[in-house]
């Protein structure tokens, strides 16, 4: 079964989805940034996030949630815009800007910074749209074609060649990460 965070009107067909807002075609209504999400641990086989983790609160605990409801070998998809993108700042909805390698802390190599999180992917694949001349140009071929080039892009000619959105497919890695309960906030005076 396929889980469909913030599945929105379009819900993925044969999926469950779960959303905050009950306008939706959700089949659970809940607060995406609550933790956990009524669900036992490794019951979907795949999980999709389409245009929806750059509107929540914590991306890493959101990765983490993913992680802990995907059984082993199963996908995570999540889609979203490049933060070079129009798009990525003119909903006021979203509370992150993201770049093709925002999710490497996820990795392997947890770029270095292992201390953020014990929840670890597998990168199946990351996939960028540019805008469409820059496509026509071969330059959309490029990014997708090799990970040095597009690390050239990211850090040097993005703001010129603009980029669209990033798909990219994931696999957790290890056993489900211990879900962190939120702090109590301070009660007012």
């Amino acid at each position: 079964m396929t889980l469909d965070v913030g599945c929105g009107i379009r819900k993925f067909p044969g999926s469950l989805g779960i959303d905050l807002n009950t306008a939706t075609a959700a089949d659970v209504i809940c607060d995406l940034d609550q933790f956990p999400y009524p669900f036992a641990d490794r019951t979907f086989a795949h999980l999709r996030a389409i245009h929806v983790i750059e509107h929540l609160t914590d991306v890493i605990r959101t990765m983490e949630e993913f992680h802990r409801l995907v059984k082993p070998g199963g996908t995570i998809r999540i889609e979203t815009p490049h933060y070079t993108d129009y798009s990525s700042f003119c909903d006021p909805t979203h509370k992150h800007h993201l770049n093709s390698f925002s999710f490497r802390y996820f990795g392997a190599n947890d770029g270095g910074f292992g201390y953020y999180t014990q929840a670890k992917f597998r990168e199946i694949s990351v996939r960028i749209t540019l805008l469409r001349f820059w496509k026509w140009l071969g330059f959309e071929y490029l990014v997708n074609a090799s990970r040095a080039f597009r690390k050239f892009w990211e850090f040097y000619l993005c703001y010129i060649i603009r980029g669209k959105a990033m798909e990219f497919e994931f696999e957790p890695v290890g056993p489900p990460v211990p879900v962190r309960r939120s702090a109590a906030a301070p009660k007012a005076p």
